[in-house]
């Protein structure tokens, strides 16, 4: 394949980068080697924040929402399979991608709005993990704030022992995720006809709908697991020709399918769970402890503890992730190396303060109509990921050999055609015409921008 960028001088997570050997495995068990950074990704898509909008609309629709929750995850899937591509045959993660290819104000821009994107999902996991320790513990919300802090340090820890140890333990915390919402399913006893026609006949009940399913959107699609896992499939030491990228591309890809494919699962079993024991009742869930108390007298005390440990266990795994990913975009689009304790306890920061001001104020207690809200801010900063990971890799001037086929071009359009739609009428709905025309203005400046910085220079990926 013909050199897409120059020799890297900063490569994505130098601390993992190339750490894991995939040659020196049996081929009949080499996909084990390349099994991981998909699940790591998966975490991201069942969250706190997933179970606050699945819990919202479960409770208020039924299953009427769950084909959102398909829909959500087969265009997740689609996205991430490209960041695989991006990774492996580029080199580069999707924040280095962006800062060699755009103008730099436009990268700042864009770095700008990442950053963002990664405090709101930060404040949903440590919002949920502080909820779980109260439910578990009986502490007061701002001290489970605090101590989730303390999952910084943990961090740095496993980092000492390899990017494995890490995957490891976040497998862990996903199949206990996994075991108690199956556990809590068959106590339920949803109705599977409901189930079926919530998952293949599309439908938006009323206009508040549209803001929950738009949530559920932002919470499974989530902006800075594009930029985390173009950056994690580099962890793999394959060969760099094209037989060897070829190879980590069609084993990463199934890694995608296999791991996200259990993020849907753990995402329906949230809605199916609210909407069969929540919906059923009559109450709307605005709140995880509201869930977790009206679990017990509706499927016993156990299914309340299990509801908890889950919670506590998706808001540790997924804070894990969300920071690395902040260090991957300042890296990224900055290029700034500074200590990595220091660099995490930055990203956590952004999201602890904001989150003690949320669960200390008025309307602190409505944990599920917060995180929703957050999740929405994830949506609405979606297109500005995607756009430039369906342009990089349909590219064959900048991915050669491993540019996207049409197929994946047309989807993804489709896919970003439907999620900017979805936006913009939310936006409409809930802000008014100003806000919709402020958005479709910052979109159109930064095209007329780069189309005016394309006629001064051509950059490409790691030019």
């Amino acid at each position: 394949m013909a050199k897409l960028f120059t020799e890297m001088t900063d490569a994505s997570l130098p601390e993992a980068y190339r750490t894991v050997e995939v040659n020196k495995t049996r081929r009949n068990r080499r996909w084990l080697a390349f099994a991981g950074p998909a699940f790591l990704v998966s975490v991201g898509y069942m969250d706190p924040g997933n179970w606050a909008t699945d819990l919202a609309g479960g409770s208020q629709y039924g299953y009427a929402l769950l084909w959102v929750i398909l829909l959500s995850n087969l265009i997740a899937i689609l996205l991430q399979t490209l960041c695989v591509r991006l990774g492996i045959a580029t080199g580069r993660d999707l924040a280095q991608a962006c800062r060699d290819y755009y103008s730099r104000p436009t990268a700042l821009v864009l770095w700008f709005l990442c950053e963002l994107a990664i405090i709101a999902c930060d404040i949903a996991e440590v919002i949920g993990s502080a909820v779980a320790i109260q439910l578990l513990f009986g502490l007061p919300l701002p001290i489970g704030v605090l101590i989730t802090g303390l999952d910084v340090m943990v961090l740095l820890a496993l980092m000492q022992f390899g990017i494995r140890k890490i995957e490891a333990m976040i497998l862990t915390l996903v199949a206990t995720i996994f075991g108690c919402f199956f556990i809590n399913l068959l106590w339920a006893k949803p109705d599977a006809g409901a189930m079926v026609a919530g998952l293949f006949v599309p439908t938006l009940p009323d206009h508040h709908a549209l803001f929950v399913a738009v949530g559920i959107l932002g919470a499974t699609v989530m902006p800075h697991n594009l930029y985390l896992h173009s950056s994690l499939v580099q962890s793999r030491a394959f060969d760099l020709d094209d037989r060897g990228r070829s190879e980590a591309i069609r084993r990463s890809t199934w890694d995608t399918v296999i791991a996200l494919g259990g993020a849907f699962f753990v995402n329906a079993g949230i809605l199916v769970l609210a909407a069969a024991v929540f919906y059923r009742q009559g109450p709307v869930v605005d709140d995880l402890a509201q869930a977790h108390t009206l679990l017990a007298p509706a499927l016993g005390g156990a299914a309340s503890i299990l509801f908890a440990i889950a919670l506590l266990c998706s808001g540790q795994s997924s804070t894990i992730t969300a920071t690395l990913a902040g260090q991957i975009v300042m890296e990224g689009f900055l290029r700034i190396r500074i200590a990595p304790w220091l660099r995490r306890l930055i990203t956590r920061g952004l999201a602890i303060i904001p989150s003690l001001i949320i669960v200390g104020g008025p309307g602190g207690g409505k944990t599920v109509e917060l995180l929703t809200a957050t999740q929405v801010i994830l949506s609405l900063q979606l297109p500005f990921a995607v756009v430039p990971l369906l342009m990089f890799t349909s590219s064959r001037a900048k991915m050669g050999s491993f540019s996207s086929p049409k197929w994946m071009m047309i989807a993804g359009m489709i896919a970003i055609a439907l999620i900017c739609a979805l936006n913009l009428g939310l936006v409409y709905q809930t802000a008014g015409i100003g806000l919709t025309v402020a958005v479709l203005l910052l979109c159109a400046g930064l095209i007329a921008w780069e189309i005016r910085h394309r006629h001064r220079t051509s950059p490409a990926i790691g030019g």
